[in-house]
C-alpha cells in the first residue's frame, strides 16, 4: 500500500527522491500513452524476456549501451541519465527493494513507462522502454499522471491488458 509521510521521517532519502523525480519529469514529461509496451503487439502475448539484470548502475548501463551521466550519487540510491540508439532515458539504482518500491509509487503519480529489476528502474518512452527489456529483462510497469483525469491506475504488464476506459 502506497502512503504519502508527512511526518519528516525521509530525512535524506526525501532530498535524493526528490531530486531523483526532478530528472524523471524533466525526462518523461506529460505524455501519456497506452500500456501497450510499445513493440506493437497491442497487448498480445509476446516471448518471456531474459531474466531481470542485476549489477551496479554502470553495470547496468554497460549492458544497456549506454555510457551512464551520473546525476545522483546518494547511500540510497544513484541515478544517471543515458542515451543510445533507441532514445533517452534514466537509470536508478537502490540500496534497498523498499527504497525502490517507495520510489516507485511515488514516481507513478506523474505518470510514465518504467522498466523495473531488482533495486533498478528504468524511466522512459515506452518505446524505449521496450528495447530496453530486449537488454535488461525486467517488468514493465506503466502509470497515468493524476492531471490526466485517471484516479490513479498503472500496473504491471504482466497482469493487466492495457486497456484503459475512454
Amino acid at each position: 500500500m502506497a502512503t504519502t509521510r508527512s511526518d519528516g521521517r525521509g530525512g535524506p532519502r526525501a532530498g535524493a527522491a526528490v531530486v531523483a523525480l526532478a530528472g524523471l519529469l524533466v525526462l518523461a514529461g506529460c505524455s501519456t500513452e497506452s500500456a501497450d509496451d510499445g513493440d506493437g503487439s497491442g497487448g498480445r502475448e509476446r516471448p518471456t524476456p531474459p531474466p531481470a539484470a542485476a549489477g551496479t548502475l554502470e553495470e547496468l548501463a554497460k549492458k544497456a549501451g549506454c555510457d551512464p551521466n551520473v546525476q545522483t550519487d546518494a547511500e540510497e540510491l544513484r541515478q544517471a541519465n543515458c542515451t543510445t540508439g533507441d532514445g533517452r532515458y534514466v537509470l536508478t539504482t537502490f540500496a534497498t527493494d523498499r527504497g525502490q518500491r517507495e520510489w516507485i509509487n511515488e514516481a507513478k503519480d506523474y505518470g510514465g513507462s518504467y522498466l523495473v529489476g531488482r533495486q533498478w528502474v528504468a524511466v522512459g518512452d515506452p518505446k524505449v522502454v521496450a528495447a530496453l527489456r530486449g537488454r535488461l529483462g525486467g517488468t514493465v510497469e506503466t502509470a497515468s499522471p493524476h492531471h490526466s483525469g485517471n484516479s490513479g491506475g498503472g500496473g504491471s504488464e504482466d497482469g493487466h491488458s492495457g486497456h484503459h476506459g475512454s
